[in-house]
């Protein structure tokens, strides 16, 4: 995985290296209540094989032996991962980034006006594309060197910053959106995954003695859902806590469980997947989070174990696909 590092440099547009990444900061001004917005990329999740992969990025890639300047460089990859064209790019900089070899790669980065919905661009790589302001970023799976540069280009863009200044110092997030009615209380969503062998066995993680929720007791496979669908955080989840890949269509809604944990704390709403086909080794990839996986006998659960968790197994062997727990 790559992560940019130092603040922008301003070199030559022109450098013909073959290492050097060309990048957009698309933006717009006077969309949705005049507020400045980004269009972020939600890039595949491919270890190794792409760049940030499962993150919020900018659009972008390497240079290629046809492209005479960087700028050719960018308006082809815009070109060919979303079809956009963008007539006022213009150079802001160039950033450092140090790849998963240790190496120092230089990403040239352009700035650009478009003003239009990313829903009707012919996306060809990635999972999708979307408007976001400055602070909706801390919400997103993105690097922070990353929103630290689309923070850095809305502060030298008047129109942008203005609206940024008129925000910290008369409004915050809620207010800038249509309020809840009276007595509205957000719900987490979590997602977790019921897996179970042939021979009935279901997989459960032990989690880390110093986690902050359920120390030093087991649990099924979860995550809470971010800026993404559920069974995409699913398939993630899965992924990036223990090495299983899974496929959408593998994928079935077996329970959903209402809870809260204490009465007065927030309402949490839990959605279990099974998963009828996965691939990969499984192992502990977040040792931090979780030390050991095992499968378990249904009717054999350990004693230190999440109460609703040994809920929702019983209730989902019993065929029901809906419980409460915790409720006053």
């Amino acid at each position: 995985e790559s992560a940019l590092g130092s603040p922008p440099r301003r070199v030559p547009m022109d450098n013909t290296s073959p290492q050097v990444r060309a990048d957009p900061v698309t933006f717009t001004v006077g969309k949705d209540d005049d507020r400045g917005e980004y269009l972020l990329h939600l890039r595949d999740y491919f270890p190794g094989q792409i760049w940030e992969p499962g993150m919020w990025s900018l659009l972008g890639g390497g240079r290629e032996p046809q492209d005479t300047t960087l700028e050719h460089t960018v308006r082809r990859e815009l070109d060919e991962e979303a079809g956009l064209h963008i007539p006022d790019l213009t150079p802001f900089g160039t950033e450092d980034a140090v790849d998963a070899a240790g190496a120092t790669l230089p990403i040239a980065i352009y700035a650009g006006n478009w003003n239009g919905d990313p829903r009707e661009l012919r996306l060809t790589e990635g999972v999708m594309l979307a408007w976001f302001t400055p602070d909706d970023l801390h919400r997103l799976r993105i690097t922070t060197s990353t929103s630290d540069l689309v923070r850095r280009h809305a502060a030298t863009c008047p129109a942008i910053a203005s609206t940024l200044t008129s925000h910290v110092a008369h409004s915050s997030v809620a207010e800038r959106r249509p309020a809840s009615p009276s007595g509205t209380v957000p719900n987490v969503i979590g997602v977790h995954l019921y897996l179970e062998r042939p021979d009935g066995t279901v997989l459960l993680g032990l989690r880390h003695p110093d986690s902050a929720f359920a120390p030093s007791t087991w649990h099924t496979l979860a995550g809470h859902c971010e800026q993404e669908s559920a069974i995409t955080c699913l398939i993630r989840e899965a992924r990036e806590e223990a090495g299983l890949l899974i496929e959408p269509q593998d994928v079935e809604l077996v329970h959903v469980v209402h809870l809260v944990d204490r009465v007065g704390d927030q309402p949490r709403l839990g959605l279990f997947f099974r998963a009828r086909a996965w691939r990969g080794e499984l192992q502990p990839c977040e040792p931090a989070k979780c030390t050991e996986w095992r499968f378990w006998d249904p009717t054999a659960l350990p004693e230190a174990l999440v109460p609703y968790t040994q809920g929702v197994i019983e209730a989902i062997r019993a065929g029901h696909l809906y419980s409460e727990t915790g409720w006053a």
